[in-house]
């Protein structure tokens, strides 16, 4: 029974508007959707089998932590759950969790769309003052992508880098790369082995759609990106301790999970929760993919003033119409704009970004001056992240990276 639950919960989800398997398409490699406002995500819920966070999980947010709800959250930006309340009920009995989510490092810059899940996790880790792991897939970017072992631990570096500059505590933070942890760590190992004891080749191919021609590598990998689920994983920060685990993650690295979820009861470990974010949108619209390889489909973080002015000229999206006389009489898509999306991403200011919003619609605000007003944030933010960032030297890497205990006691 367990074999056939995963294959036929865990698939790869491919669905459409109309809720044929066809047009949108989100696994964890691909997202794609032909319509112009992006993936229908009130479907994908349905599909994924997953819970919204509605109104009453926000309230409850807000009530247990005594803080207004993350911007991520009011804005629906992190939309989807499984078994969140879990970890709120923990949290109000004062029992422990902690926090993992990660990256797979393709190139040496992360752009925009890779802080979401970082900016939010800090704000978790803030609110309920947890710990937390980063894992760095380089091990899975050497098996999916054209790049060699020592290139991928490079490039982690780099991520690192932008990582710690978001503004993690040493003290609460553990960040590896499985190329360089998982060798020093046997406790790390011996979960990844249970938990590919628990899972067969028939099941993997179901999940992620492997196909006879794949490395074995990438057959065995779901095991290495569940292991940190395990709290068992890290014995150096918990100890014997079984405690749950809450992922913010994309959408997309959920049929990880649900492969972990499944695999979690059978080897004695409590199932990990999730929340899940919408997914960000390249510079050219929703039904454009963000691509390393296309350096102006997305905002680096390493972009110039210069630069991130001439991208959002050039190549955003807009909601506008074709003459000015046009817009000011029917007023522009937000939907579709690819700068007022990225507004409701970072501007903290509702009352701004509605005012925006009803501007644009109605045709009193131009999209040159959307843009404008996109590009003012942007400089300052990417220019204060580079800041940041340059000043994580090699030292400050190896606090976080270090295999210690963290400022937390447990059983």
């Amino acid at each position: 029974m367990a074999e056939e639950k995963i294959a036929v919960d865990l698939s790869c989800v491919q669905i459409s508007a109309s809720g044929t398997e066809e047009d949108d398409v989100v696994d964890p490699w691909n997202v794609t959707s032909k319509s112009q406002t992006g993936i229908d995500y009130e479907k994908l819920i349905k599909r994924f089998g997953s819970s919204k966070i509605d109104e009453a999980v926000i309230e409850r947010f807000e009530k247990l932590t005594g803080q207004r709800a993350h911007p991520f959250l009011r804005r629906g930006i992190f939309f989807s759950h499984r078994d969140l309340n879990t970890i709120l009920t923990a949290h109000e009995q004062k029992k422990p969790f902690y926090l993992y989510t990660g990256r797979g490092p393709s190139s040496a810059a992360m752009h925009l769309g890779h802080l979401i899940p970082f900016i939010f996790t800090k704000w978790l880790q803030d609110v309920f003052d947890v710990p937390l792991v980063i894992q760095l897939t380089d091990d899975e970017k050497t098996l999916w992508k054209d790049i060699k072992v020592e290139e991928a631990l490079k490039l982690s570096q780099e991520n690192m880098k932008d990582i710690i500059a978001v503004g993690f505590d040493p003290e609460k933070t553990f960040i590896f790369s499985d190329l360089d942890f998982i060798g020093k760590c046997p406790a790390f190992y011996q979960n990844m082995v249970r938990i590919q004891k628990c899972v067969t080749f028939n099941q993997v191919k179901g999940i992620f759609g492997f196909g006879d021609s794949d490395v074995i590598g990438k057959i065995s990998f779901p095991s290495i990106q569940a292991s940190p689920s395990f709290s068992t994983s890290f014995p150096f920060i918990f100890g014997n301790a079984k405690l749950p685990c809450l992922i913010p993650c994309a959408i997309d690295q959920d049929p990880y999970f649900r492969m972990t979820r499944d695999v979690a009861p059978r080897i004695g470990m409590p199932k990990p929760a999730l929340m899940h974010s919408t997914f960000f949108p390249a510079l050219q619209g929703a039904q454009t993919k963000m691509s390393a390889s296309d350096e102006n489909t997305a905002i680096y973080l390493d972009d110039s003033p210069k630069k991130i002015k001439t991208k959002i000229n050039k190549y955003a999206f807009s909601g506008g119409c074709a003459t000015v006389e046009e817009h000011r009489e029917k007023g522009g898509n937000c939907d579709v704009d690819i700068s007022y999306q990225y507004l409701t991403f970072f501007l903290e200011d509702d009352e701004k970004l509605a005012q925006i919003k009803q501007d644009y619609s109605s045709g009193a605000m131009l999209t040159g001056e959307l843009k404008k007003e996109l590009i003012t944030l942007l400089t300052a933010l990417v220019g204060e992240h580079q800041k940041r960032r340059a000043q994580v030297t090699p030292e400050v890497i190896r606090q976080f990276t270090e295999i210690r205990k963290l400022k937390y006691n447990y059983s």
